[in-house]
């Protein structure tokens, strides 16, 4: 353990587990062993990192073992009871906001923003700067790209077969959204679908099928709307 590190009354730092300068660790909070928590980083209360993950008994999913530690880079932020899983990565400066849950397999680009309460599920890449808002749902194998914005709300599919069939597994696959892409409040995707870079999905809307880069669409299924106006895209922030 390195100098300047202040844990709270009650946490647990399991065996080989590295902890960083100046790192803050809240009371009551579980550090599993072999998890790097590196210089600067802040874990709020009750909050557990590096969650080895574990499978109902009816669960059709492969039981894959034990993951790798799990690592926080430096400067992130852990909110109060978060949990982030073995084999998950946080780069530079990631925000977890309180009640969020990063699953195994997942790796967060630097900067981004995982709001109160939203889950990312295994097998995810999500890139830098991004912001994934309060109560969102990013489904198991999805890749967020870079400077992505997914509002409150917005739930993704992988599972077209909706758990019924053995012949769903050979399908099952996540969403994609390419960089700049941005979904408003309350979306709902379905399994497989590509947002391309800068387009924009409208609050309320079901995206059906693969959305053109810099297009809004909107609807029930959406529809191309317009063009994205030149003022938003990234080039001009």
């Amino acid at each position: 353990m390195e100098d300047g590190v202040c844990i709270g009354d009650g946490s647990i730092i399991g065996a080989g587990a590295v902890i960083g300068k100046g790192a803050v660790i809240g009371r009551h909070v579980i550090i599993e062993e072999k998890t790097v928590v590196c210089d600067g980083v802040t874990i709020m209360d009750q909050a557990v990192i590096g969650k080895q993950p574990f499978r109902a008994k009816r669960s059709v999913l492969q039981d894959r073992g034990s993951q790798d530690p799990c690592i926080i880079e430096e400067g992130c932020t852990i909110g109060t009871a978060s949990i982030v899983y073995a084999g998950a990565v946080l780069e530079q400066d990631v925000f977890v906001a309180d009640l969020a849950t990063v699953r195994e397999r997942v790796r967060v680009g630097a900067g981004t923003i995982i709001g109160r309460g939203a889950s990312v599920e295994n097998d995810c890449t999500v890139g830098a700067r991004c912001k994934l808002e309060t109560n969102c749902y990013i489904t198991a194998y999805s890749t967020i790209g870079d400077d992505v914005f997914v509002a409150p709300g917005v739930i993704t599919s992988n599972d077209n077969f909706i758990g019924r069939t053995k012949e769903r597994f050979k399908w099952m696959k996540g969403i994609t959204v390419k960089k700049g892409g941005r979904l408003g409040a309350g979306v709902v995707t379905l399994p497989g679908v590509v947002i391309e870079e800068e387009a924009v999905v409208a609050a309320g809307s079901v995206v059906t099928k693969d959305v053109e880069g810099q297009q809004l669409v909107m609807g029930i299924p959406a529809r191309v709307l317009r063009q994205v106006a030149e003022g938003q895209l990234l080039q001009h922030q």
